[in-house]
């Protein structure tokens, strides 16, 4: 009987063809992954960092594919849809972030031969903050990257293809887990660079399908196209103010060039779930030219999966109405054939895997080396895997359970950004002052990050709501979610100088291969020896984007 009606239900909302591709996919891809990862006496680095082995041009895509779910291709759509091109500086100024991440933070991490983020600090500051930054990170993976992100695709699944949400779960779930607790990292890396391929080909196809498709809906010429969008919706640098409300813009040029990178660089230079990448690389220059690849890589969303949503708006607006989630849904129905739903669809699916296998790799990684391994120093090297493994396996768990409460958040995109307000600021703070300023203390660390711990749950309390049903601080007070980051990080800042300069000085035997000499040192180290170093390569993208964005802009 339970087959009978899972059959009907699928059947209801999607085609066979279709249907064959995605069970394809899904096998082949689980497939690959436990060819790729196993090893049946893996050692702890062979399974956490596929044994320090990983050349630039797999961490490249693997940074892409961790950030990129489908609360991505479905939230950019939609605030495409509804805000415009300038959701999409959280694409484009990742780039700049990723160029810090390769220059800055990389070398360091490789040069200490990391394993874990909250590692770094311990030896920058000292064991309590490696043990706060540990368990911040856990609980951010399971509510945000794993959570989150399952909600997102299962609605995807249901309202698309008629699957029930909670099956879509448990079936994303199951198959993720199963070859990312077998595999490790090397599983995650090698299906990432599969899974890159095909979710930036299904995006492509969906925004070519909806260039092709404007002269049937009266849109013939450029001019035409401009006058059937909002003000500013083809902006990437939008007005302070909202020109049709006089509010406070969300996405103005002001919030993104000093809000954006209070998230940017705890997201993409400190988060173990997306860092744990270049702590992977065989070489420190492939740590480094890995993350400027991915900042090359981060260009293409706005073209394939924010413009979209402004195609959206201009071809379906009166059938999305203000349901601006259902944008992509929507698109998804009216454009594109038989076979290539299927095709987007494994598309969606491979975002949201890589989203997760990402994460559960970075738990598992998280509970063996910094909590389980420094609790007890005799554990064994094989423990410390089944440990993670067993870790994988609870968490995948819990963040099922909680992905069903996705719905409460009016908006998924803003969701996961706010909630990182809790203790980004303070993780950004205290990362760029330890590797840029050799004054920094470890009391400053500790009081700039217990700091934005407490005035951070009380925000959350108040503007997601996690009590009544006002956003105080978004509505109330007119203040964006993401200047909130800026306030905070500055107050943060603040106190790490003072307590600082109130403290003794670090040894200089503590800061040995922890902190540059000075600001500029990461970029003048070393001879200049080909046009394929890192810098240069860094210096072309950082030009790049100058460019885009006077073009654009």
């Amino acid at each position: 009987m339970v087959t009978t009606n899972f059959t009907a239900e699928i059947g209801a909302g999607i085609g066979t063809t279709d249907l064959v591709i995605i069970i394809v996919y899904l096998l082949g891809i689980m497939t690959i992954g436990i060819w790729a990862g196993y090893r049946k006496k893996a050692s702890s680095t062979q399974f956490f960092l596929a044994g320090r082995s990983l050349p630039w041009s797999i961490i490249g895509p693997a940074l892409f594919c961790a950030n990129i779910s489908t609360i991505h291709l479905v939230g950019l759509a939609a605030d495409g849809y509804r805000v415009g091109l300038a959701v999409g500086n959280f694409e484009w100024m990742a780039s700049f972030c990723l160029i810090v991440l390769g220059l800055a933070f990389a070398p360091f991490y490789f040069r200490s031969k990391l394993s874990t983020l909250p590692e770094y600090l311990e030896k920058r500051y000292c064991p309590t903050a490696r043990t706060i930054l540990a368990f911040i990170f856990l609980m951010s993976a399971l509510l945000v990257h794993i959570g989150i992100s399952l909600y997102a695709g299962a609605k995807v699944l249901e309202e698309f293809f008629g699957l029930n949400m909670y099956v879509s779960i448990v079936g994303i779930s199951v198959i993720t887990a199963i070859y990312t607790i077998i595999g490790g990292l090397r599983a995650v890396m090698i299906t990432d660079a599969i899974q890159a391929v095909l979710l930036l080909c299904g995006a492509a196809i969906l925004t070519i399908a909806a260039l092709f498709a404007l002269p049937a809906h009266g849109i013939e010429t450029l001019a035409q196209f401009k006058e059937a969008i909002k003000p500013e919706q083809a902006n990437m640098l939008q007005s302070i103010r909202n020109v049709t409300t006089g509010k406070m813009n969300d996405y103005s040029w002001l919030v993104m060039v000093f809000g954006y990178p209070v998230l940017g660089i705890w997201y993409w230079c400190t988060d173990q779930t997306i860092v744990q990448k270049t702590l992977a690389a065989r070489t420190e220059s492939d740590g480094k030219s890995g993350a400027v690849f991915a900042g090359y890589l981060k260009i293409l969303p706005v073209f394939v999966m924010v413009f979209p949503g402004v195609l959206g708006y201009v071809l379906f607006k009166d059938q999305i109405g203000t349901d601006n989630n259902a944008t992509l849904m929507v698109m998804m129905k009216n454009l594109l054939p038989v076979g290539i739903k299927g095709l987007f669809a494994a598309g969606l699916l491979a975002a949201l895997m890589s989203t997760i296998e990402a994460a559960l790799n970075s738990t598992a990684t998280l509970m063996a080396e910094d909590i389980v391994q420094r609790v007890r120093p005799q554990t064994k090297d094989r423990t410390l895997v089944w440990i993670g493994r067993l870790t994988a396996g609870v968490v995948v768990l819990l963040a099922m359970a909680w992905s069903t409460q996705g719905g409460r958040f009016e908006s998924i995109f803003v969701a996961i950004n706010k909630i990182p307000m809790m203790f980004a600021p303070a993780i950004t703070c205290i990362f760029v002052l330890g590797v840029f300023w050799r004054r920094g203390t470890k009391q400053a660390a500790m009081t700039a990050l217990i700091f934005n711990l407490l005035v951070g749950i009380i925000y959350l309390c108040i503007d997601i709501p996690l009590i009544g049903s006002r956003q105080i601080v978004t509505e109330d007070w007119e203040i964006p979610f993401m200047m909130v980051g800026v306030i905070l990080c500055a107050t943060c800042i603040v106190i790490y100088v003072i307590v600082s300069l109130l403290t003794p000085r670090p040894s200089e035997e503590q800061l040995k291969d922890l902190c540059w000499e000075h600001p500029l040192a990461s970029i003048r180290t070393g001879a200049v020896k080909s046009v394929t170093d890192p810098r240069i390569m860094a210096g072309i993208l950082f030009v790049l984007m100058i460019v885009l964005y006077c073009l654009i802009g």
